[in-house]
């Protein structure tokens, strides 16, 4: 539990920890010539770092069939807590046959290493079709989460794990802020109330301006950029890192706001997700959760507020966290300033709208984002990363 006692409970009521202490590391590498392998892909390896940092409390390992499949069917766990995303390890059949339930197995990572352990307690066959109609609302494979989906094996295995041992992460090192450690933060900073702020995209004027209208409301942001496996075409995360650094010098109070990596992969799951990322923040000590226009989607698989109408699914109580939904923000050019359709008078034809994609799309012409989309600063930093001539 979280030592504060004003703090927000953990999803569960408990912060999970599954980092190996140092006698059960010890104990693992003597096995680990010995205990049969299995190799994870760069979203395992995301997943497995989040349920042992306590980023999924209260799961303490992949899901058995029971919790996945209830997961699937009515967004919960076995025992009825809202959970809306499968977290699971699919292998291959030719991979599961011969490991023995019961057993521990060995979790490399993509190159081989050493880099955790699973009590193997179950192993069983799914429906990818019916994931992905009940998760993300579709089985078309252009979709990015189906695509993995049916590109994963055929056969999910459960169990507790164990993380070798925390590592540094070899770009952010100093944003690498895990749950504990954010409360504790959050406890040392005063701070009551904090609202959590998802993204994969490099921060635009629409994203600065909701999270300033939540700062009049709450006492800390928690900028929480996602830094896990994302589609090709999405902005490397160490661009999306400097911009928001850029961006936090020199346009946001510093004493209000914290800036931390989040490791997990991304799903594009839409709603679902959105009430994912909303758990997760609510581990890390977030009690409140930014909700904006088409949070986590991706194409036009979802409608552009499905993400907040999905709350409504639920009672506050149940999920602990409370959701700021925002109205899609836009640059009106009659007030010179950003607003969204419940301040502005302008007219549509009076209205830049901004977007993550957007942004990635005028980069990739070779145009630089003009000011009502982003900052100068970030424009610029943006178009070092595409390599485009900025003018003096």
């Amino acid at each position: 539990m979280s030592h504060n006692p004003d703090a927000i409970a953990p999803h569960g009521g408990q912060l999970v920890n599954r980092i190996a202490t140092p006698e059960q590391r010890a104990e693992f590498l003597s096995k680990a010539d010995f205990l049969p392998r299995v190799q994870l892909d760069d979203r395992a390896v995301s997943d497995l770092e989040m349920i042992a940092i306590g980023a999924f409390s209260p799961l303490t390992g992949f899901m058995n069939q029971e919790d996945y499949d209830r997961t699937v069917t009515e967004m919960r766990l076995a025992n009825g807590l809202v959970w809306s995303i499968p977290i699971t390890l699919s292998v291959s059949e030719e991979v599961a046959s011969p490991l023995p339930e019961g057993g521990l197995i060995r979790l490399d990572n993509s190159i081989g290493e050493f880099i955790g352990v699973l009590q193997l307690t179950q192993k069983y066959d799914y429906d990818k079709i019916r994931e992905a109609i009940k998760v993300y609302r579709t089985n078309d494979v252009n979709h990015p989460g189906v695509q993995v989906l049916y590109n994963q094996g055929t056969v999910n295995l459960a169990g507790d794990i164990w993380l070798l041992q925390r590592e540094p992460h070899p770009q952010f090192p100093s944003y690498q802020i895990d749950p504990a450690a954010s409360r504790q933060l959050f406890q040392d900073k005063g701070w009551k109330t904090i609202v959590g702020f998802q993204t994969r995209n490099p921060i635009h004027r629409a994203h600065e301006y909701i999270q300033k209208c939540a700062l009049e409301i709450v006492d800390g942001l928690f900028l929480h950029p996602l830094v896990g496996a994302t589609k090709e075409d999405d902005i490397a995360a160490d661009v999306r890192m400097r911009c928001y650094e850029i961006l936090l010098e020199h346009y946001y109070p510093l004493d209000r706001v914290t800036l931390a990596i989040n490791p997990a992969a991304m799903r594009y799951a839409g709603p679902r997700e959105a009430i994912f990322h909303a758990l997760v923040r609510k581990n890390y000590g977030c009690t409140h959760f930014i909700v904006g226009r088409d949070h986590a989607g991706v194409g036009d698989y979802y409608g552009t507020y499905d993400a907040q109408y999905i709350f409504d699914e639920f009672a506050p109580s149940e999920l602990g966290i409370v959701p700021m939904k925002f109205e899609h923000a836009f640059y009106c050019m009659r007030t010179k300033q950003m607003a969204t359709s419940k301040t502005s008078p302008s007219r549509p034809e009076e209205r830049i709208h901004l977007s993550g994609t957007k942004v990635r799309e005028m980069l990739r012409r070779g145009e630089l984002p003009p000011p009502e989309f982003s900052r100068p600063e970030v424009a610029a930093e943006l178009a070092r990363a595409m390599r485009i001539e900025v003018p003096a």
